[in-house]
C-alpha cells in the first residue's frame, strides 16, 4: 500500500500527464468549439440561469420552481465563496501557462492572478452545485442535469484550464454546498414548523 505522500505524488504526476496529452490541442477547432459549451459554466450564466428559473415560476404560478431556482441560486453563491476562499490560499498554475516542470503543484500561496489559481475548478463547481439543487427538487430530470454539469465541469481539461484533481475538488465543493443549503433549509422550515405549533 501507498504512503500518503506516495499517493499525492502519483496523483500529482498524473495531473502533470493528463495536462501534457491535452496542451498539443489547445488550439484545435474542436477545443476551440469547447471553449464556448463551457463557458456557459462560469459565474455570469450559471446566475442568470438561477434567474430565469426564478422567474419562469415566479411568472407562471409555480413555487416549485421559483423555489429551486433559489436553492440554485443559493448552492452556487456557496459554493462559489468556498471556491474564492480555497483559491485564495492555494497557487497552481494552470495547464495552459505551465512553463516549468514544478507548476503543475499546488502550494500554499495568495496569488490572484487567473493564471497562478487553477485549483479548484469554479466552473466545475458551479455546475455541479446548481445541478444537485435542480435534481434535488426535480429527481425525474436528475440525469440531464448531471449530464450538463459533468460537460461543463469535464471540458475544463482539455481546454487546459484546469486539471483533472482541479475539476475534482470543484465537483466536490459544488455537492458538499449544495447539501449544506438543504440542510439549512430543513432546518429552517423545521423551525418554522415548530413555530407554528
Amino acid at each position: 500500500m501507498k504512503k500518503p505522500s506516495e499517493a499525492a505524488e502519483a496523483v500529482v504526476h498524473a495531473d502533470r500527464k493528463a495536462a501534457a496529452a491535452v496542451l498539443p490541442f489547445e488550439e484545435s477547432l474542436p477545443v476551440r468549439l469547447l471553449d464556448h459549451v463551457a463557458d456557459l459554466g462560469d459565474q455570469p450564466p450559471m446566475r442568470i440561469l438561477c434567474g430565469s428559473v426564478i422567474a419562469v415560476g415566479l411568472v407562471g404560478g409555480d413555487r416549485r420552481l421559483a423555489a429551486t431556482g433559489l436553492r440554485m441560486l443559493a448552492a452556487h453563491t456557496l459554493a462559489t465563496l468556498v471556491k474564492d476562499a480555497v483559491k485564495h490560499r492555494v497557487d497552481r498554475t494552470r495547464p495552459r501557462s505551465m512553463r516549468g516542470p514544478e507548476d503543475h503543484r499546488p502550494s500554499p500561496g495568495r496569488r490572484e492572478a487567473k493564471e497562478e489559481t487553477s485549483f479548484p475548478s469554479g466552473h466545475s463547481a458551479g455546475a455541479a452545485a446548481v445541478a444537485r439543487a435542480f435534481a434535488r427538487a426535480y429527481p425525474e430530470h436528475a440525469l440531464p442535469a448531471y449530464a450538463a454539469a459533468s460537460v461543463l465541469a469535464l471540458a475544463q481539461i482539455p481546454r487546459c484550464a484546469h486539471y483533472p484533481t482541479d475539476v475534482g475538488a470543484g465537483l466536490a465543493i459544488g455537492v458538499a454546498a449544495e447539501k449544506v443549503v438543504d440542510l439549512a433549509e430543513g432546518l429552517a422550515e423545521g423551525v418554522w414548523r415548530a413555530s407554528d405549533d
